[in-house]
């Protein structure tokens, strides 16, 4: 593969994220649609029925619910091939909505997540994340630090 082409793939997966960041549930909605693939295969696992694109949008607009000043700061991204690795640090306050069954708590959590973005032809076919679920629910107060 180019270089141009990797160069293209990392670009998809950062206005992915500079959407995501934006907060305008119209934008990020327009961005998902246009560059993931309608039947992207999330092999993330999950606690939801939606699949596709609807899975995508229902994760945003959980995490955008549950923590309005969450932004996603890239560490490191590395493109290979058709695949597309993004470490980031997340930051946000539980100051909106229920999360993962928590009500708001008013609390500020940073965590890790590194991503693979498969991008086939300008846009996201398969993403698969690992998720520091376990940092998250101690800084909520839900585990013991």
């Amino acid at each position: 593969m180019s270089s141009v082409q990797l160069a293209d793939n990392k670009e998809v997966c950062k206005r992915i994220l500079d959407a995501a960041n934006a907060h305008d549930d119209e934008l990020l909605s327009q961005t998902v649609d246009a560059l993931f693939d309608p039947d992207v295969r999330m092999t993330t696992p999950l606690p939801m029925q939606a699949t596709g694109v609807e899975a995508i949008k229902l994760v945003f607009t959980t995490l955008h619910r549950a923590f309005p000043d969450l932004h996603v700061e890239v560490v490191e991204m590395i493109a290979e091939g058709n695949a597309v690795a993004v470490r980031n640090t997340v930051t946000g306050t539980h100051k909106g909505g229920e999360y993962m069954g928590l009500p708001a708590t008013g609390r500020s959590v940073t965590y890790n997540e590194i991503f693979i973005f498969r991008v086939e032809g300008g846009r996201v076919t398969e993403t698969f994340g690992v998720v520091d679920v376990l940092t998250q629910m101690k800084q909520l107060g839900v585990l013991p630090s």
